[in-house]
């Protein structure tokens, strides 16, 4: 495995209160992520920990989403200890596939990009299996309009309008993730506004020192953060 590189926001869940104040289990995970990050130059900008109750049904994950978020703030990736135990939760797993954050389990290979996101998918058995009863109906429907003399593919004559559909499907996933990232911003421009600093040029220097990169990694401006409160109304 090759050395780590960047930044990791730590995830702990424990499951019930008394193992979240004694420190059980979770010492354990501690050790388990820094032998995996054992080497590089790495460091380790934050962790969460979850303390949950098995009997609950739906759960709350507060810490995730805090965790997740503050990945996408800092540009890190998130590290959990064990996947084991995780696996049947379609409904941790599918917060993971959706958050737009790189994800590293320590008790599984490291695979990024779409790969690291599909073995995500593969662990949400839930909705892994809604999908494929979806492409069953997908399949019968596609052989039924064949029998009706349907044509299927090849140029119908609508590629501009289906290049058009594509357009603005792609612009739509990209403002919405400004929109979450500016989401994500809205409560350290807050505290940043809440020391004194109003001016654009002022919580632009704050996010520098906080250390908190923008969306392409460049040096935070006025114009930014003033697009950035416009996102976050």
């Amino acid at each position: 495995m090759g050395k780590h590189r960047g930044r990791y926001v730590a995830y702990y869940r424990v499951s019930t209160s008394k193992q979240g104040a004694s420190g059980l289990g979770l010492d354990a995970q501690a050790r388990t992520v820094a032998d995996r990050l054992n080497g590089g130059t790495w460091t380790l900008i934050a962790s969460f920990t979850e303390v949950e109750s098995g009997t609950r049904k739906a759960k709350a994950r507060p810490q995730l989403e805090a965790a997740l978020s503050y990945c996408r703030l800092m540009n890190a990736r998130l590290i959990v200890a064990n996947v084991s135990r995780l696996t049947r939760d379609a409904g941790f797993m599918g917060k993971l596939v959706e958050a737009g954050v790189a994800v590293e389990f320590c008790d599984l290979p490291n695979v990024d990009g779409p790969v690291g996101e599909f073995m995500l998918r593969q662990m949400m058995n839930v909705a892994q299996l809604e999908a494929g009863m979806i492409g069953e109906r997908t399949k019968k429907a596609l052989a039924a309009a064949r029998e009706r003399g349907v044509k299927l593919g090849g140029d119908r004559g609508n590629l501009r309008e289906v290049a058009a559909k594509g357009h603005a499907a792609s612009l739509a996933v990209r403002r919405a993730k400004a929109q979450l990232r500016a989401r994500d911003l809205a409560p350290v421009i807050a505290e940043v506004r809440a020391s004194g600093i109003e001016s654009l040029c002022g919580i632009a220097r704050a996010l520098e020192e906080r250390g908190i990169p923008t969306a392409w990694g460049g040096t935070w401006s006025a114009v930014q953060v003033k697009r950035v409160l416009e996102r976050a109304g």
